[in-house]
């Protein structure tokens, strides 16, 4: 036997809407009820003041006070025929048709009917207890009596002149009627309950539009899971991802993003206004179109400009790293759901390239100084062979003092660190093969060893190798590039200064000295390579030194024709102290002590 399908169960946003129909039908009901409820016990409660007034105007008149005296002072109760003839009846009847009131009932002391608009009720009991109103009070009641349901009252009649209560005078207004005026508000009521509910229909089936809009067709389980899926994607990559929506808010700013750019979290900032550098506000203007995707797709379409394939990324120095950055449209079914910016750390892979270029400009120099070795080692052998050893010795004396490698860098055994001897040393070998001389001041002296060999060279090198760019292109036929570095030595860690000067044109006449450090800024001939790396170097320099308390700047601007610009880097703990010279320096404190 096959069992029957499972039913599908009602999508939320139906659910949604049924519930708050029904809950919209629920407070119509109640409301029209309570409303319908009150206007019923205000009419009845009008009917028992105009009740209690009648009452009052017949229970006062002389005439109605002295034919009741006079029929309590006679033995007995006159005849019913004698009543209907009475003047009380004729009082009680004309107030009731001049009122419209249900009935006009005069007792005596006793409760018995001196006046009915039924003419057989005359001579009885009332039906309902007189004693309240013959004891001298005034009460309105609600209650049924031989002539229905009725609101009314019940007032003492007095006898002339006196405080002696010799009857009562019951008025009563038919409930019937007090419905029928009930009914008739009921009217408006209905049609404005009615209308309630079709306005909160319609208001619902509105919401569940915008329920739909806004959750993008999808159930809450189906968004539950894409949470989760975001949070565990977003936070997972190394990638910095920065959402922003189509109102312009930053809808996601994931960890690695804050960690790239330096900030906190950013989520719910206006885009504008968040504090992140001013070429990424820029990747999102609408001077940037998109590319709309095929209907029913959903897809992050790169914009002119970004980096896409075939296209280039934008690149940028913030937080002492250099970023790759390129931002996509994001759309959904032709829905702008805003823009996607991803983040790519290629500082990295930046000093890695700036390594193996070192590597590789040593590893050429080792090759060119081979056939030197070898004529060292000819030249020695000749010596020992024809017994000059003092010479052999003498010879091999001068090679330990300059070493087994020539770099054309001039004065370099001021540089006693030896990292930072290879570093300028396979710089010089770059800087002679394009024609220029890297040589050392005669100022320089670092006696320390150095310990922050990646900032050090990062900002070492941009400063060579824009000084070999600049006296390459200068007027000057003399090309040298003249590097000075002094470190200080201090217990928490020695201080680098260094300073670069070139035989360039120095900077163009009106360039302020702070535009060199801005990202982007180059004076290479040809237009700049985007994510190229051109640029960057005197801005990530400068950040990286400024992050360590330091800083780099501008000295001199240079002039036409040499010498050019010179600039200064201040790299505190960046060295280790000579404990030597330290040693020196507490021994001189003491012999002057």
């Amino acid at each position: 036997m096959q069992r029957p399908a499972p039913r599908q169960p009602l999508r939320f946003s139906t659910q949604t809407l049924l519930l708050q129909v029904a809950v919209v039908l629920l407070v119509v009901l109640l409301s029209a009820a309570v409303h319908a409820w009150l206007t019923y016990d205000r009419v009845g409660s009008d009917a028992e003041d105009q009740a209690l007034t009648l009452a009052r105007t017949v229970a006062s008149d002389p005439e109605v006070r002295a034919d009741v005296l006079a029929i309590s002072e006679q033995p007995g109760t006159p005849p019913p025929a004698q009543l209907l003839a009475g003047p009380l009846q004729a009082s009680a009847e004309a107030a009731r048709t001049r009122t419209g009131a249900l009935f006009v009932v005069i007792t005596d002391e006793t409760g018995i009917r001196l006046a009915h608009p039924d003419p057989q009720r005359l001579g009885e009991k009332v039906s309902t207890d007189p004693s309240e109103a013959l004891s001298g009070q005034e009460i309105t009641t609600r209650n049924t009596g031989t002539l229905g349901p009725s609101a009314g009252a019940k007032v003492p009649v007095y006898a002339p002149g006196t405080a002696t209560v010799v009857g009562e005078v019951s008025v009563g207004y038919s409930m019937e009627t007090v419905a029928q005026s009930v009914g008739r508000d009921i009217g408006p009521v209905a049609l404005t309950a009615a209308g309630a509910l079709l306005a909160g229909v319609l208001g619902s089936f509105l919401l569940r539009r915008r329920l739909q809009r806004l959750t993008l067709g999808l159930e809450p389980e189906e968004i539950s899971t894409l949470v989760h899926d975001q949070v565990a994607v977003l936070q997972g990559v190394d990638d910095g991802v920065i959402g922003v929506s189509a109102d312009g808010r930053v809808s996601v700013f994931n960890a690695a993003a804050q960690r790239l750019l330096g900030l906190p979290d950013l989520s719910g900032t206006r885009w504008e206004d968040a504090p992140v550098p001013a070429q990424l506000k820029s990747l999102t203007r609408p001077a940037t179109g998109a590319v709309v995707p095929a209907p029913g797709t959903s897809a992050a379409v790169p914009a002119p400009g970004t980096g896409s394939a075939g296209q280039d990324a934008l690149e940028l120095v913030a937080g002492g790293r250099v970023l790759v950055v390129n931002a996509r449209k994001a759309l959904h079914r032709r829905e702008d759901l805003g823009w996607v910016i991803m983040l790519r750390d290629r500082t990295e892979l930046q000093e890695l390239t700036r390594q193996l270029d070192a590597v590789g400009t040593m590893s050429t120099a080792l090759r060119a100084q081979r056939h030197e070795f070898a004529n060292q080692l000819h030249t020695l052998a000749g010596f020992l062979g024809i017994g000059q050893h003092q010479e052999a010795r003498d010879y091999l004396a001068g090679l330990a003092a300059t070493g087994p490698l020539k770099f054309p860098v001039d004065q370099a055994e001021l540089l006693q660190d030896p990292y930072l001897q290879a570093f300028v040393g396979a710089k010089g070998v770059e800087a002679d093969e394009r024609g220029v001389a890297l040589r050392i001041g005669p100022e320089t002296l670092v006696r320390g060893q150095v310990t922050e060999a990646q900032d050090v060279t990062t900002v070492l090198g941009n400063l060579i190798d824009n000084a070999v760019n600049a006296a390459v292109a200068g007027s000057s036929t003399d090309r040298w590039v003249e590097l000075e570095v002094l470190d200080e030595p201090d217990e928490d860690g020695g201080t680098l200064h260094i300073v670069v000067a070139d035989s360039g044109d120095g900077l163009a006449e009106g360039t302020d000295p702070e535009s060199v450090f801005a990202e982007g800024f180059t004076t290479a001939a040809g237009p700049v390579r985007a994510a190229g790396g051109q640029g960057f170097g005197l801005a990530l320099a400068r950040q990286l030194a400024r992050r360590r308390g330091g800083d780099v700047k501008v000295l001199d601007g240079g002039s036409r024709g040499g010498p050019g610009a010179v600039f200064m880097a201040i790299l505190p703990q960046t060295t280790a102290g000579n404990p030597a010279a330290k040693t020196l320096g507490t021994a001189g404190k003491d012999t002057h002590g």
